[in-house]
């Protein structure tokens, strides 16, 4: 596809954070002052993850009032209405947004509304993904789920564990993910993004439906054909990836290996501003370095209908 039909073809998106999709103009607009992209972009030779994370503390500081937060779910659907996606689903952590001044819920509450009026004005449905934080203790991150599971169905479509993978094993949340499931809160887990594939497979044993990245699968033809096998979705960020160095260079991404193996695999941006990307920018990468057709990117498409949180 050219690059005009790539933009106007319909799209779904399934990982996207809400922190790191904020647009420069509503940046400047809540920090009172001009923003470099500098600031909120990492640049082309990208060295780390923890460089790429220093670019998250600007659009942390916007959202941390019930306003902030409404904007900030409207800026991020007006940004995706740009290029034609038709449904997102949208990850953000409330327990990092609150405060004395603002509570589980009402965090929640004021993204709701503001990509409610985003889906209204722009046309572009979504489903909120609630970010438990694995340097978050049991206590606060079950807290927090059964808070978001009030939403299911209302704004919510799901939970998620993000955060420092390599520290936190997923082996330490079996039990808070078997509590939600026993809530009846479907949810999907950042999983293999570093090298441990056992991630995954403890991912999948606790219930997640998708997997977020699932990296560390490459050349395990056993844990591919059990996620095939199971349907489960994995959500591909090949932009992003490649900055934070979950892949140490574009011939190790294992995008075609997946999709040779009959997986479930979408395609989507992780963080918009960070890695200064779209869904647009994506489908032309993986077009140009791993000879993707116009049929698989429809059938990526298909694959993102079939393992959404809604119907």
């Amino acid at each position: 596809m050219t690059l005009e039909e790539l933009k106007a073809l319909p799209k779904i998106e399934l990982h996207c954070h809400l922190d790191g999709s904020l647009s420069r103009e509503f940046l400047e607009s809540r920090l009172g002052r001009k923003v470099e992209p500098s600031e909120i972009h990492v640049s082309d030779d990208c060295q780390s993850l923890q460089e790429y994370l220093e670019k998250f503390d600007l659009p942390g500081q916007c959202l941390q009032d019930e306003e902030g937060l409404e904007l900030a779910g409207y800026d991020v659907l007006k940004s995706m209405s740009q290029e034609n996606v038709r449904y997102a689903e949208v990850r953000f952590a409330p327990l990092l947004s609150e405060n004395e001044n603002l509570s589980c819920s009402q965090v929640i509450e004021a993204v709701i509304r503001g990509m409610n009026r985003g889906k209204n004005e722009f046309g572009v449905d979504y489903g909120i993904i609630t970010c438990a934080m694995r340097h978050h203790s049991y206590e606060e991150n079950l807290r927090m789920i059964r808070t978001a599971r009030e939403y299911l169905g209302n704004g919510v479509c799901a939970a998620d564990l993000a955060g420092a993978e390599a520290i936190y094993p997923m082996s330490e949340f079996m039990e808070l993910f078997g509590q939600a499931k026993k809530l009846g809160m479907p949810f999907t887990i950042h999983a293999g993004e570093c090298g441990n594939v056992q991630n995954i497979l403890d991912s999948v044993e606790a219930g997640a439906l998708r997997i977020g990245h699932g990296i560390a699968m490459r050349g395990n033809s056993e844990v591919q054909k059990m996620i095939r096998d199971k349907g489960i979705g994995i959500e591909m960020c090949p932009i992003s990836n490649l900055q934070t160095k979950a892949v140490e260079s574009e011939s190790q991404y294992p995008l075609r290996e997946f999709l040779d193996n009959g997986i479930k695999v979408t395609i989507n941006t992780d963080n918009r501003t960070v890695s200064n990307t779209t869904m647009t920018k994506e489908l032309q990468f993986i077009q140009e370095h791993y000879r993707i057709t116009d049929e698989e990117i429809r059938l990526m498409m298909r694959n993102a209908v079939d393992t959404a949180f809604i119907h």
